[in-house]
């Protein structure tokens, strides 16, 4: 893979507009698997391709799942009211053909508000119920998170993971000639593709500045969803390519998503 530099995806934040959210992510992690390409066979459309890496002279696919809570989430355009909730997104790391631009496909999220009614049934994104509750402990003396831990309850996505840091942790990234370039890969994915719940394909948009992650040690992890799909045994589970955590970031999510014809 070439080296990848934020300065080539860092711009402005495009103007928000009509539906368009703002949010601040607490506990914002991203726990990455490398695995077989082939068991992602026949999930992507044929626009799509898996950006893998080599790691050891072996051909990897990369799929994260992403726990937060979603802070004051309300319109980016006008006065509203602001909810909370928490979240876990499952994504596989993509290249569009169409495009050629680096980005993520959803296998799906759970969510744990009211509010889910309305991506899932007005626009059909596949987003599923779940009861998400974290415990988590964070030193801001010394900036690393004592403890770290995610329940998810749900029929979709069961999930339950614990987390660590230590303040002398060195990230390291395999796969990657350099530590920006798996940064760029793993944290700057501003476009996302997904199979709608009737079938047809979306996409949506995010705008973030450069996240400010470290690097978290893994003490548990269950994700049901990856383990049903047969995409990451629960063994293999326990032994992530990467973690990431950052206590809290804002994102601009830009709605509604769009509808792409095949």
């Amino acid at each position: 893979m070439n080296s990848l530099k934020f300065d080539d995806f860092l711009h402005d934040r495009p103007e928000p507009q009509g539906v368009d959210v703002i949010c601040k992510l607490q506990h914002f992690a991203i726990i990455t698997y490398a695995v077989d390409p082939c068991r992602f066979d026949s999930l992507l459309p044929d626009r799509f391709t898996l950006d893998t890496v080599y790691i050891d002279d072996q051909e990897k696919a990369l799929i994260s799942v992403v726990p937060f809570i979603d802070v004051d989430f309300t319109s980016a355009v006008y006065p509203f009211p602001k909810f909370t909730m928490g979240q876990t997104n499952y994504r596989i790391y993509i290249i569009d053909n169409k495009t050629s631009e680096r980005c993520v496909w959803f296998l799906g999220t759970t969510l744990d508000l009211w509010t889910l009614a309305i991506p899932r049934y007005l626009w059909n994104l596949p987003w599923h119920k779940g009861k998400v509750q974290f415990d988590c402990e964070y030193d801001r003396v010394t900036h690393i998170y004592t403890k770290y831990k995610m329940h998810t309850s749900a029929l979709w996505a069961p999930a339950q993971v614990e987390l660590v840091q230590k303040a002398d942790t060195k990230l390291v990234l395999p796969g990657f000639s350099d530590l920006e370039t798996g940064l760029v890969y793993l944290t700057h994915p501003l476009a996302g593709f997904y199979h709608r719940r009737d079938g047809k394909l979306g996409t949506y948009r995010v705008w973030h500045k450069q996240l400010a992650v470290k690097p978290a040690q893994l003490k548990l992890a269950k994700f049901g969803l990856l383990s049903r799909m047969g995409l990451v045994s629960e063994c293999e589970q326990q032994t992530p390519h990467s973690v990431l955590v950052e206590p809290v970031n804002e994102f601009t999510i830009y709605l509604p998503p769009d509808v792409i014809k095949e």
